[in-house]
């Protein structure tokens, strides 16, 4: 579960309408409902991709323009028409999650729900590593990205840029662009293993998209969902 609050929406346009459109577009068959927002300048993403949530993490935050919360637990199913209108130890996690992201300085906070196989602290500080990471780039380096993003090759982008093919190695090592893939790989492992549960339940399933019984409410297990990209008051029974 993502949660994403507008950095101070007070003085800039409203950009949740077209974050939505763009996170729909982006990630729509990867989400377990589509993007909606909450409250205000607030969004949220449900999905069960660890390697979505962290795709949806980067794009939001490569903007600036939001504080990030994320909340990894149990969601109750059946899951209703809209993310809104969902519930579980996610949505409560992520709540967690925003607010604390809301006081820091990179906006980005992650919350693990207790009894997952990692804690928070496991994962969150690697996540916010890559992201002050990422801020550091230039707009020369996420030019290159941004080629290289599709599959494209350094000669094809050095071809694309003018440049020559060491120019482009000399800009991916300093854009950090081989270490942010590595890093990319080992974080969505890190996402999977917290939420898995540390100790099986009768009746139920490890891992994202796992199953449980909670109360005779089937829950399933996931990255919950994204939050407001920019912050809004999560509405209906998000908590």
């Amino acid at each position: 579960m993502i949660t994403a609050d507008q950095i101070d929406s007070r003085h800039s346009r409203d950009l949740v309408a077209s974050t939505i459109r763009v996170l729909d577009d982006e990630f729509g068959d990867r989400l377990a409902l589509p993007p909606d927002r909450t409250a205000g300048d607030e969004l949220q993403v449900l999905t069960a991709d660890a390697a979505a949530a962290l795709d949806v993490v980067l794009l939001l935050a490569r903007s600036g323009a939001w504080s990030i919360g994320v909340g990894i637990g149990s969601v109750e199913e059946p899951l209703p028409e809209d993310t809104r209108a969902a519930s579980g130890g996610a949505f409560f996690s992520a709540r967690d999650a925003i607010e604390t992201a809301k006081t820091r300085q990179d906006h980005f906070a992650l919350v693990v729900e207790p009894g997952r196989h990692r804690r928070s602290a496991d994962v969150e500080p690697l996540v916010a590593l890559m992201l002050v990471q990422r801020a550091r780039r230039s707009a020369e380096g996420w030019e290159l990205a941004d080629l290289l993003a599709g599959g494209g090759t350094q000669r094809a982008a050095a071809a694309a840029l003018g440049i020559t093919p060491q120019a482009v190695s000399k800009r991916a090592g300093a854009a950090g662009l081989r270490v942010d893939e590595a890093a990319r790989g080992a974080i969505v492992r890190l996402l999977e293993d917290a939420d898995t549960r540390a100790s099986d339940a009768v009746g139920s399933v490890d891992g994202i998209g796992g199953v449980e019984s909670i109360g005779g409410v089937e829950s399933v297990d996931g990255i919950g969902s994204v939050g407001s990209v920019g912050g809004v008051e999560t509405g209906g029974a998000n908590g």
